[in-house]
Order: C-alpha cells, then structure tokens, then sequence
C-alpha cells in the first residue's frame, strides 16, 4: 500500500525545509512528507538575508535562537567604489554603508549547514524527510485525485506516493514548472562566478586609524560587503568557521570561460587593487558559476489542481541586494495560507479568487525587482548615482514591501485588490527612475565626471531616513503614499544637485513620477 499525505515538497533546500518547518508550525494536522535527492548538503549562493526574510525567519518560523548561535547576524549592505582603474586602495575607497545597528534582523547563512540542521529538525517535528530519494516522475491529479510520485533510491523504484497536494522547490531545477510549461526568459541578462575561500584577510583589521573608525563600533565584516564597479560588482560574504563566499556578478556579455575556474576566478579578482588586499593567502574550497541567472514563470499555484512553486523554483531575478530570501518568504506563506484553507474546507472557488490575487501580487514583485537592475548596471561604478540609486530602492522596499510584509497585508485580500490598482503606478515610479539613473549615468560619463566621488567620500546610514516613527503602525497604509512621494522627490533632487542642475520651481506630484517617463 502507498503512502498518502497532505503536501509533497519537492526538494530540500532552503525553499523546501523552510516551508515543511512553516507547515508544521501552521498547518499542524497536514501529513508533509519531503523528499530531497542529495544526500550531501553542498556550497550554495543565497547566503545572505535581507529584513523581510530576516522577519520570516525569527517571526514566522522561531529560528531567531538558531540563526544567532549557529550563523553570523549582518550588519547591513555596504557598498564600496574604486578609481577607474581599478587601483584605489581600500582605506581610500569611498564607501556607503551603516555604522549603528539596524532595527531588523538579518542573517548570513551557511546553506550547507543550515539545510542539513533544518532537515533534522522537520524530522524531529514529524515531517516525513526522505533524503536520497528523488521523484522520478509526478502524474497530477484531477478533481478530487491525488497526485501520484513515483521514486528512485540510489537509481532503483522506490515505489510510489500520493499527495492532495504537491509543492515544486526543486530551486532552478524547477521540475515541476518545467513539466507544466511555465518557466519564462527575464529581460536580465546577467551571469555569476563564486566560490568559497579560507583565509581571507579581516578587513576590520585592514587599513589606518581612521578607515577603521570611520564606521564606529560595527564590523565591516559581517556586512555584505559590495565593490562596484561599471557594469559588475564583487560580493565578500562571512559564512562562519573561517570560510568567506566571495563572487562576482556581471552583464552577460562581459561574462567569460575563465571565471568558471578557481585559477581563472581569483586572477579577476586580483585586478583590483582593494579586493587583492583581501585575497592575498586565501585557500579555494569550491567555485561555482551561472552563465544566465534570471528567469521567471507565468505562475506560480493552482489551487483547483493544487500545485505550487516556491523559491527559486518560481522566479530569480538578481542578487545585489539578496532577494532571493524574501521571495520564498512571502511565497511559502501563500502556499501555507492556501494549503490551510483547502484542507479546512474552504471552497475551491474562495481559494481560487484568493490565489488570483496571489498570482498578481507574486508577477508584481518580479517585475518591480526586475526594474531595479534592468539596465543600471552601468551605473553600479559611481558613488554618486549608486547613493541616489540606494536612496530609492531603499524608500521603495521599506514602505511598498517591508512595511506590509511586516503588517501581513500580503495575506490580507482588500490590501492585495489595493495593490493590484496601484500596479501601473508602481512599475510606473520605477520605470521614470530607470530613466533619470540612465540619462544621469550618461550625462556624468559625458561630463567625464563619472569616477570622481569614487574616492574618500562617504555616506553613512542612508537607510535610517527612510524609517519614519510611524513605520508599521497601524494606520500605516494611508500614510505611504505622502511617504514616498517626498523619498521620491528628495531623490530626484539629490540627483539633480550631482549633477549640477537647478532644483524644480515646485514639488513633483505623485502622478508625475508614475508616468513611466523622464522628468525635465
């Protein structure tokens, strides 16, 4: 006789163990059962935490203890900026970044490590975990049937199971969503090279005096430490126990066969001055690369023939600013919401108008993150435009993102049909921006003036004027829309001061900046 159970996950990485864990503390009478075929937990990129996984993770899931004892808290982003010719020392480099302790929690995670202790644990809580098993083939169910996956251990049957419903975490394997014809190109077309490395120098010992005091009494160390320059940019994550992830991402063009090796990798990096400081002794554990990282699906649930994906196995878009935490976070808890109201008898049809909302707010998300790096990376070198570019992506993801993650309004169905009004303007504000960054990108290249910040400036705690006393409060929602529309106008401003134009006669109205167009 085959077993029958509530959810199938399909895979065991971050995606898939976070999800078994929420189901288990949500849905505590769904059968889970969770399949993953590697019995080994390797190297992965996605270290790095942003805050509304950093909430998921300590609010949702109560991993707050386990995050703190067994990885490394973060101290924020921190953006780096060098001479054209890639020469400037580090204490030189002008930098952005924090000094003082920001408000949320976030992480830096070894994914090996914290894959391999989150299986233990939905074990131990009464997940069915089955590691080395892979699911050969998946036959849907109709109607009312189950779905029905066959299994292989080791390369031999391994029979059969059955489940009401079945979850694709399988992360850029995306089974499921390649079975189903869902997986769609992205407009990004960016690529990647990584690896993880010993002895990498401490760069809060590096430097003088005053380079090291200049950031006061935080370490830069465990900050996700960015070198940027035209149209790529360099990661140093900490992992814990001595080891560093370090990578590069870069336009696929510029992308070549050389990166793929650790040799070829570490000669790269070496070409910059402030890098090589860092790497000078380091010991190469493994070294990864992806020649196209983007992609996207045309969905990501059905609730009528009840299947999902989560994670990676959705969408990816970029990792400059380590998106890819949030995206499982609010997508595993609409798969756990809607889970929760089938198997509690909610009509399909109340399901359904519930996931069409999920849907809309999931391709908004993919979209907006898209806007944010489609073109810009030429612009990632300056100083100047990369603090304005800072300044709005962070007032945009704290108040349309964070703020209701924070307040669930993602789950809630009258702020989801509000969002879904607000989508022409929302992609509108980021498509005008995405205007005035590349004209500003091209004006200071044309002035020749594109690198000259890039060296001993400074701005510290950009974020902290983003976070207004009322933010998530309740009544928070009606005071957004003023909230961003001064962030935007500041940032327009800024822009216009850098490069050397007049300030506008009178304050931009909202509407003008969701035009989708140039401001003049």
């Amino acid at each position: 006789m085959r077993a029958a159970f509530d959810v199938a996950i399909l895979g065991g990485g971050k995606a898939g163990v976070l999800l078994a864990r929420q189901l288990r503390r949500h849905v505590p009478n769904a059968s889970v059962v969770l399949f993953e075929k590697s019995r080994d937990r390797a190297f992965k990129v996605g270290e790095s935490t942003v805050d509304i996984c950093g909430k998921y993770l300590t609010k949702r899931l109560g991993l707050g203890s386990y995050l703190y004892e067994e990885h490394l808290p973060k101290n924020g982003i921190r953006f780096f900026f060098d001479r054209e010719d890639r020469q400037g020392a580090l204490e030189d480099l002008s930098e952005i970044g924090t000094s003082v302790q920001l408000p949320f929690p976030t992480f830096q995670i070894d994914r090996a490590r914290f894959e391999r202790d989150l299986l233990r644990m939905n074990a131990e809580q009464g997940v069915d975990v089955r590691v080395g098993v892979r699911v050969s083939s998946v036959e849907l169910g109709t109607d009312a049937s189950p779905h029905v996956l066959t299994l292989e251990e080791d390369g031999r049957p391994a029979g059969t199971v059955t489940a009401r419903w079945i979850v694709d975490a399988t992360g850029r394997s995306s089974l499921l969503a390649r079975a189903r014809g869902l997986r769609v190109e992205s407009t990004l077309n960016h690529a990647a090279a990584w690896g993880r490395f010993r002895g990498v120098a401490d760069i809060d010992e590096a430097g003088s005096d005053s380079f090291r005091a200049r950031v006061e009494h935080l370490p830069r160390s465990l900050s996700t430490n960015h070198f940027c320059y035209p149209g790529y940019w360099i990661w140093f994550i900490p992992l814990g126990k001595g080891v560093t992830s370090i990578g590069v991402v870069l336009r696929k063009e510029d992308f070549r066969d050389e990166l793929r090796t650790a040799p070829g990798l570490l000669a790269f990096l070496r070409t910059h001055r402030a890098v090589a400081s860092l790497i000078e002794d380091v010991e190469t554990l493994d070294t990864r690369s992806l020649g196209q990282l983007a992609y996207g699906a045309s969905r990501f649930v059905d609730v009528r023939e009840r299947w999902a994906l989560v994670g990676e196995a959705a969408a990816f878009t970029d990792p400059l600013y380590s998106p890819g935490g949030d995206f499982i976070a609010v997508t595993n808890d609409w798969v756990t919401d809607l889970v929760h109201r089938d198997l509690s008898g909610e009509s399909a049809d109340s399901c359904a108008r519930r996931a069409a909302l999920y849907e809309r707010a999931f391709a908004l998300r993919v979209e907006s993150t898209t806007l944010l790096y489609d073109g810009l990376y030429g612009a990632l070198g300056s100083f100047e435009l990369l603090a304005s570019k800072w300044d709005f992506d962070t007032a945009c993801y704290l108040n349309l993102w964070f703020e209701p993650y924070i307040m669930d309004r993602h789950l809630d169905l009258g702020a989801l049909e509000r969002e879904s009004h607000a989508r022409h303007a929302v992609l509108g504000v980021l498509q005008t921006f995405r205007h005035l960054f590349r004209d500003a990108e091209r004006t200071l290249r044309d002035q020749g003036r594109f690198f000259e910040k890039n060296l001993g400036h400074l701005a510290l705690n950009p974020t902290m004027r983003f976070l207004s006393r009322d933010f998530a409060t309740p009544g928070s929602e009606r005071r957004v829309l003023p909230r961003v529309r001064d962030a935007f106008q500041l940032v327009l401003d800024e822009l216009r001061a850098r490069l050397g134009q007049p300030p506008l006669a009178e304050p931009v109205p909202f509407s003008t900046f969701a035009l989708g167009r140039p401001i003049s």
